[in-house]
This record gives structure tokens, C-alpha cells and sequence, in this order.
């Protein structure tokens, strides 16, 4: 698929973000940055998690279509991590994107307004249908074998 075809409608939610730009700084990068809509700093302590708007509602329309939320490289060298690892957006979720961080350091970790926090990035989506049975179709040859049972190397 070319980037160039691929369209998803955005809303601007905080009028702070109308000046800046909504689209991937490179033909190259992978995501669009989402910042953190604050009105005025934020500490997130030790231990503590936060959810901290974007000021962006997404529209991706296409159920072909997902968007996952990353933490930027920069921020995770800060300290700062997303408290659900990888969010997800499902194509017709049209609400705010929210990021949910955590501090998992000993050290308060500070949040200015509109630090660029985190990407979105627009990845395929297989649609599936789970079938509930009682028994597998086939036995494969790892079985219910879990963590560590095909070997540390």
C-alpha cells in the first residue's frame, strides 16, 4: 500500500496543535507525534500513572486498518513508560486519543505541555472470528508446552 493512499480523517481537539504539524516529518517516518495537552506542567511520581490527552480524535474508517500508540524513544530514556505497553486504536474509535503513562522510577519525572510523547502508527489489521471448541482440530508439536519449553537457544 502507498502511504500517499492511505487517508484517515483527524480532529483537532486543542487549538494549540492547529499550528503544528499533523503529519510525519520525513517521507520515511512511521508515525505521527501526539503530545501531551496539558494546561500547565505535570509531575508523575514514582510509581504513579497518569492519563494525559492529545488533543487528537482519529477516524481511521478502514476495519482493515488499526493504530497503535508507541512511546517515543526519547521519552522512555527519560523514565517515562506507557503503562499498557502498546495502545491500540480500533478503526472506529473516534473519541480522544488518551496515553496512559507510568513512572516506573524511583524519581518524579516532569511533563511539560506539549511535549511530543508518543507516535501513532497505521498497521494492518487481520479481522478474525475466535470458534469456541472443546478439543483442537490437530496437535501440534509444542502442545500446551509454555515459557522455556522450546529452548534458550
Amino acid at each position: 500500500m502507498e502511504a500517499e493512499n492511505m487517508h484517515f480523517e483527524t480532529k483537532i481537539l486543542d487549538s494549540r496543535l492547529a499550528s503544528l504539524p499533523l503529519i510525519a516529518q520525513t517521507r520515511g517516518a512511521a508515525g505521527l507525534d501526539l503530545r501531551a495537552c496539558l494546561n500547565r506542567q505535570m509531575t508523575v511520581g514514582p510509581e504513579e500513572v497518569h492519563k494525559i490527552p492529545t488533543g487528537l480524535a482519529v477516524y481511521i474508517k478502514d476495519p482493515g486498518l488499526m493504530g497503535l500508540v508507541i512511546l517515543r524513544s526519547s521519552v522512555a530514556l527519560g523514565g517515562l513508560e506507557l503503562a499498557n505497553g502498546v495502545g491500540l486504536v480500533d478503526s472506529d474509535y473516534q473519541g480522544e486519543i488518551m496515553l496512559l503513562v507510568r513512572n516506573p522510577t524511583s524519581y518524579p519525572i516532569r511533563v511539560n505541555p506539549l511535549d511530543r510523547l508518543a507516535q501513532l502508527v497505521i498497521t494492518p489489521c487481520i479481522a478474525f472470528r475466535a470458534a469456541v471448541v472443546n478439543e483442537f482440530s490437530e496437535v501440534t508439536e509444542r502442545g500446551t508446552g509454555g515459557l522455556g519449553s522450546t529452548g534458550a537457544k
